[in-house]
């Protein structure tokens, strides 16, 4: 199975990131599309858009980024309940259609900031039974014709999408790509994505995770291809090993003076609960997973960090291949540099 490597592009309302530069005009139209066309020069195949009340809206940042570049890939995150089935299937492909077939969807169902942009589904259970009835209409809006459903949270009669998504080969429209690690949204994972995304956990964590989504897949009885899985972690390289760690603590220890911003506090989310409990079996596992950056704010795919030079990072990422892991999303700060960065001295690693 192919390799997909994509990077990560922060669509903001304030500058400053997890430490990036803050420059003026951070999220102007200028400086994300110089990050997009970064990204396609230095190989990596596109470019994770996070969503998230309160920042810029990512389908509009992926649409405009989408018609500045040629080969660029949007991973846009979209949340249910934000969005509606069909407008989204829609939107979505009438964005692949005009793009040639470049959309990916990242399905966010945690917890944001509901009330705000009027969603009134609070709890788990019920928001992700309504992920899992999203996904399967929006599948449904891309590949049939006068769709009519009536479910639990969602209603269709009579509608066809016009345009279509792309067809290239076996892929007839974009990918489903998800996220999450509690129990609802393990079962939602195992029937109705085509990637399931991990955070930077060690290597024993994510190949049980790879089994038990495996194996409930079959209990439940899915229906689409094999589920696929991705990395969502942190590289920072460097030149050699000592250079990375030096520069690695050093952030850490402007973290801990509160010199570097906090990400949201999600520690409610089971998965993010699961990468802070990491800090207990030690500060470094797997030989350069970093776990100090979880104990002073490091939130997500910022908790933990994969550290050391390019071919210390490409030998753990490789490890994570081999478990099956095929979709990697990394990122460093600040970010347009490590776009170059790590496309020259990582990527080429990872393709041998």
């Amino acid at each position: 199975m192919s390799l997909q490597f994509l990077w990560y592009i922060p669509n903001q309302a304030r500058p400053g990131h997890r430490g990036d530069d803050a420059v003026a005009g951070h999220n102007s139209l200028a400086t994300l599309s110089s990050h997009a066309e970064a990204v396609e020069r230095h190989g990596w195949a596109g470019a994770l858009i996070g969503a998230g009340w309160g920042r810029p809206d990512t389908f509009t940042v992926a649409t405009a980024l989408t018609a500045r570049t040629t080969t660029f890939q949007p991973l846009i995150a979209v949340r249910p309940g934000y969005w509606r089935p069909a407008p989204f299937a829609s939107a979505a492909a009438t964005l692949d259609h005009l793009s040639g077939g470049r959309v990916l969807v990242n399905i966010v169902s945690g917890k944001d900031d509901p009330a705000a942009y009027g969603d009134s589904e609070g709890d788990q259970a019920r928001r992700y039974a309504r992920t899992k009835e999203f996904m399967r209409l929006v599948r449904r809006l891309w590949t049939e014709e006068h769709v009519t459903h009536h479910g639990e949270h969602f209603s269709v009669t009579g509608s066809t999408v016009e345009p279509r998504p792309v067809v290239l080969g076996e892929r007839r429209h974009p990918r489903l790509y998800f996220g999450g690690a509690s129990e609802a949204a393990e079962r939602v994972a195992a029937t109705e994505a085509d990637v399931q995304l991990f955070w930077g956990e060690p290597l024993d964590g994510v190949a049980a995770r790879i089994e038990r989504l495996r194996r409930l897949g079959e209990r439940l009885g899915r229906e689409l291809p094999p589920l696929e899985f991705g990395l969502r972690v942190t590289t920072l390289v460097r030149d050699t090993t000592e250079q990375a760690w030096a520069d690695a603590e050093a952030r850490v220890a402007r973290m801990a003076r509160g010199a570097v911003a906090r990400d949201v506090d999600w520690q409610a989310a089971v998965g993010q609960r699961r990468l802070l409990d990491l800090a207990a079996r030690g500060e470094v596992l797997d030989g350069n997973l970093y776990t100090a950056p979880g104990r002073y704010g490091g939130g997500g795919a910022g908790t933990t960090w994969l550290v050391g030079s390019a071919q210390d990072v490409a030998t753990s990422l490789r490890d994570y291949q081999a478990l099956g892991i095929t979709h990697f999303v990394l990122s460093d700060t600040p970010y347009l540099p490590e776009i170059e960065r790590q496309g020259e001295r990582l990527l080429p690693l990872l393709r041998d």
